[in-house]
């Protein structure tokens, strides 16, 4: 198998032409969280593109921050959930790929519909306890952007997971500073997000989510606190677009398409690794 970094690159020019292709979607923390979705699948996590909805003795992930689907869909495809060639139809009219994961199109890999922003966290508590009472060690992972704990449901969730001592989930959070209308700062400031979720119950780490060792280290020091009574966090510094130089940064790539020229110099940046579909 390719390394890590190269897989994560053809994973990019997927997500850039992708969105391009019907100028439609979100290319910035598609690409911010690129390195870590694809440590996730590639290397850590116990699971089976032969896909059924229960996942018995199987890791499960549930992506939260749904808008990030060019990246989740790739993802998948490239883990062998679905042919690489139907990333071609990403939110054309009848697609299994929505623009937002949806389970009615019956998407192998897709346990949850993820438009609406909040419910992720919740839905992985569910899963893990279901494992708990099923006696099944695996692991529940779960993705969550930062603007997105601006929305209340997170915090009665995180509550929850500490009470009833849910320490087969290891939940992550894009730190990328940015959402749609700017800055997380400008729009509603989290303020400590470390300082709360200890506060919280949780257990604490942090990472570069754009340096693959780290992630790799970060993720095998999570599963050390597994089973141990508290859920576990990462919180996950990445830069929005990261990898496309134009975009990195700014929130104006957080939901808009790379014109043709722009598209060229993307790809001219991202090294075609595994063959585009």
């Amino acid at each position: 198998m390719q390394n890590l970094t190269e897989i994560a690159s053809q994973v990019r020019r997927d997500i850039v032409r992708m969105v391009h292709g019907v100028q439609s979607g979100h290319p910035g923390g598609s690409l911010g969280c690129t390195d870590f979705l694809v440590n996730l699948y590639f290397s850590e996590m116990n699971h089976n593109p032969d896909f059924d909805m229960d996942g018995k003795g199987q890791d499960l992930f549930f992506l939260s921050n749904g808008h990030i689907s060019p990246l989740f869909y790739s993802v998948l495809a490239r883990s062998g959930y679905f042919p690489v060639a139907e990333l071609a139809s990403f939110r054309k009219l009848n697609t299994r790929l929505q623009g937002h994961p949806a389970t009615h199109e019956h998407l192998p890999g897709v346990r949850i519909a993820s438009g609406s922003l909040g419910q992720g966290l919740s839905v992985a508590i569910g899963a893990a306890l279901t494992k708990k009472l099923n006696q099944d060690a695996s692991i529940v992972y779960s993705l969550h952007g930062d603007g997105e704990l601006q929305e209340g449901q997170n915090w009665e969730a995180m509550m929850f997971a500490a009470h009833h001592k849910v320490d087969n989930l290891i939940a992550t959070v894009d730190l990328n500073g940015q959402q749609i209308d700017g800055s997380t700062n400008q729009v509603m400031s989290l303020g400590n997000l470390k300082e709360k979720w200890l506060a919280f119950g949780w257990e604490v780490l942090e990472m570069d989510g754009n340096q693959m060792d780290e992630i790799t280290a970060t993720l095998k020091t999570a599963k050390t606190f597994l089973g141990k009574g508290k859920p576990i966090c990462i919180l996950m510094k990445t830069e929005m677009g990261k990898g496309v130089d134009f975009m990195e940064g700014s929130h104006e790539w957080h939901g808009i398409a790379p014109s043709d020229d722009q598209l060229a110099a993307a790809l001219a940046q991202l090294p075609e690794t595994l063959g585009d579909y």
